[in-house]
């Protein structure tokens, strides 16, 4: 079936639901030609607030992202939301578990959902999340939220990606301290305690502030804050912050910085998956990795030296 990318890329520019979530679906399954769109598209974007939000499992992050995504609208602002669920072990698709938390606003004219499963990658992100958001970014969003999978420790991709990162934590997890250990400490911006109504509240709120005050002095200390996602308490409060920190971060120069940082990563992994395609390809067609195992094998080679051929060829 032949696809008019044109008439997918005037559908993104001129808000159509339908085409654009078309050309989500292409860049997810990586159509090569939908690389043309995604260049193009590219020129249109940066104005989005990009907002990473991540935690463990039942911290409650797609409820936390419903009740933001209510909360702009109620500013009049236009909302994406990238939910990143646990793949099918048989389609290879989200189960959509987070769609299903967010049945309210999907019908909403202002809000675009957008599911997708982390296919075997790691990190808490699908592969193609970062060019969704990109599509979301050109459609118009004012924000975009990016709900990971819910993460460990180290599942930190997310800090590729968003422009803020919201950690969310909830008491009662047994060691709380284990929950907010360094790696997914140290990319918050913002700190939420949701589930405020269980008990071990204050406990955690003063850990996690004496945690804080370890990090380097020279940085913002980001904000520790309280919410119960279920009722919206506190969740008004969470925008506001976010929003005071993006005028911050652009007033200082953080936020450009920040963005300059994700997009020389960005370019970075691409070049990883050309290059990983091409050997692949050269592999397949030729014999080569058999060739070289062998040699390694017999140890006439080693790992090193067969990288550097690998490369040179190519």
């Amino acid at each position: 079936m032949d696809i008019d990318f044109q008439k997918l890329l005037d559908g993104v520019l001129n808000k159509d639901v339908r085409l654009t979530s078309r050309a989500i679906t292409l860049v997810e399954n990586e159509n090569p030609e939908s690389v043309s769109m995604l260049k193009k598209l590219f020129k249109h974007t940066g104005n989005a607030k990009i907002i990473g939000i991540t935690g463990p499992p039942g911290s409650g992050k797609s409820t936390l992202t419903d009740k933001l995504a209510k909360a702009a609208r109620h500013q009049g602002k236009t909302v994406g939301i990238v939910a990143v669920d646990p793949t099918s072990p048989f389609t290879g698709g989200a189960i959509l578990g987070d769609r299903v938390r967010m049945q309210e606003i999907s019908t909403d004219p202002g809000v675009f959902i957008r599911s997708m499963g982390t296919r075997g990658q790691l990190g808490g992100l699908a592969k193609a999340t970062m060019s969704a958001v990109r599509v979301l970014d050109a459609y118009g969003c004012d924000y975009i939220f990016i709900e990971t999978v819910g993460v460990g420790q180290s599942e930190v991709d997310i800090i590729k990606l968003a422009d803020l990162v919201c950690i969310v934590l909830i008491p009662g997890m047994g060691d709380d301290i284990q929950s907010i250990k360094a790696g997914i400490m140290e990319i918050g911006d913002i700190f939420t305690i949701n589930k405020c109504d269980r008990e071990g509240v204050e406990r955690l709120y003063t850990e996690l502030n004496m945690m804080l005050d370890l990090r380097d002095s020279s940085e913002v200390r980001p904000p520790v804050l309280k919410t119960i996602a279920q009722t919206g308490e506190g969740v008004s409060e969470m925008l506001e912050e976010a929003d005071k920190l993006f005028y911050n971060m652009k007033e200082s120069g953080k936020l450009q910085k920040r963005r300059k940082r994700n997009l020389k990563i960005e370019v970075e992994n691409i070049l990883t998956s050309i290059f990983v395609k091409k050997v692949n390809k050269v592999a397949a067609e030729t014999g080569l990795m058999d060739d070289y195992a062998d040699k390694m094998s017999k140890k006439e080679s080693d790992p090193f030296t067969v990288a550097e051929d690998i490369l040179n060829k190519l």
